[in-house]
């Protein structure tokens, strides 16, 4: 949770948009959003498959290759901006600043190099230390994502972990520098439950002891509850509701996010039929003209249909997108 008193934001997001370029057209799949990170916070960016969470990430990352790329907006880090950047000038930050965390941790560890090797390789990449002073780095941040007798553990070659070690090391790479930013895409989704709350627990401990900040991007919104500080909704590319995660998760403003929670097992009474969103996500190329949930909005008029809603502040502080949001007294129901 975030704990530092600093009043400037790790990674201050403004009207970022990427676009892929195809041969059927434009593909929207981040359509102007906006959002902030502070020192130590733990920001859930929440959706379904679809709506733009993991190119969000990689725009951040500087991922984004031909026939994707950011056409407007500015992503700040410690105030620097890196919209713009060549890949050579985005190394300088990738690794000791900025880390990324991936829900394949073999996107991260190569399989024929011991951890030793790549941990390493990746302290030396950035600083100037011997293999002594690296290997003991290595071997710290083992210990600090509860990898036990992490000294012998170095040794070892990827397929010799499970997939909750391996990552586990995924993440300690991401920490090996203490970077201020680390994007997480669902890293714990395909790890069984007892996995995911332990590692859950130690990034946000770590987060919380260090000041690192996190962006968390995920589906499942019982890990958001428990993990973030703060959450943005995501749909067709644009952020649809995002505030502290408490007012968010039990006050919906907007009718998508009242969708999602509705349809979570374990929200309603035992043995009620699960509430579904209908329709499913519309294409990022072909959106409609006005509010893109509309189609699948029981509340939409036509203003709905014809006019795109303008970002709008709730009275607790929350930013939302709608022409009809949810009254407090509906919510409640």
């Amino acid at each position: 949770m975030a704990t530092s008193g600093s009043t400037r934001p790790v990674l201050a997001v403004e009207n970022l948009s990427t676009h892929f370029f195809t041969r059927d057209g434009v593909v929207k799949a981040v359509d102007g959003i906006s959002f902030e990170v502070m020192p130590g916070e733990v920001l859930g960016l929440v959706g379904e498959s679809g709506s733009g969470k993991s190119i969000t990430g990689f725009s951040i990352m500087g991922l984004i290759d031909p026939p994707g790329r950011i056409v407007s907006g500015s992503i700040r880090l410690n105030g620097e901006e890196l919209v713009g950047l060549d890949d050579r000038a985005m190394r300088r930050f990738r690794g000791r600043s900025l880390a990324m965390v991936f829900q394949d941790p073999m996107m991260t560890l190569n399989p024929v190099l011991r951890i030793d090797t790549q941990m390493m390789e990746a302290v030396q990449a950035h600083e100037a230390v011997s293999d002594k002073a690296a290997r003991a780095r290595s071997a710290e941040v083992l210990a600090m994502v509860g990898i036990p007798s992490p000294e012998e553990r170095l040794s070892a070659y990827p397929h010799q972990f499970s997939g909750g070690m391996r990552q586990r090391v995924a993440i300690a790479i991401a920490l090996i520098h203490r970077p201020a930013l680390i994007i997480a895409d669902e890293p714990t989704t395909a790890l069984d439950v007892t996995i995911q709350s332990q590692i859950l627990a130690e990034m946000q401990r770590l987060c919380a002891e260090s000041g690192t900040a996190l962006v968390w991007i995920t589906h499942d919104l019982a890990v958001v509850a428990g993990l973030a500080d703060r959450v943005a909704v995501m749909y067709a590319g644009r952020i649809a509701e995002q505030g502290k995660v408490d007012d968010v998760l039990d006050r919906p403003i907007h009718p998508y996010t009242h969708g999602l929670i509705g349809s979570v097992p374990g929200a309603r009474m035992h043995g009620a039929r699960l509430a579904q969103i209908p329709g499913s996500t519309p294409s990022l190329g072909r959106l409609p003209p006005g509010c893109a949930f509309a189609p699948r909005c029981p509340r939409a008029d036509a203003a709905c249909a014809e006019h795109a809603p303008s970002i709008a502040a709730a009275p607790d502080g929350r930013a939302y997108r709608c022409h009809r949001p949810m009254l407090i007294e509906e919510v409640a129901r």
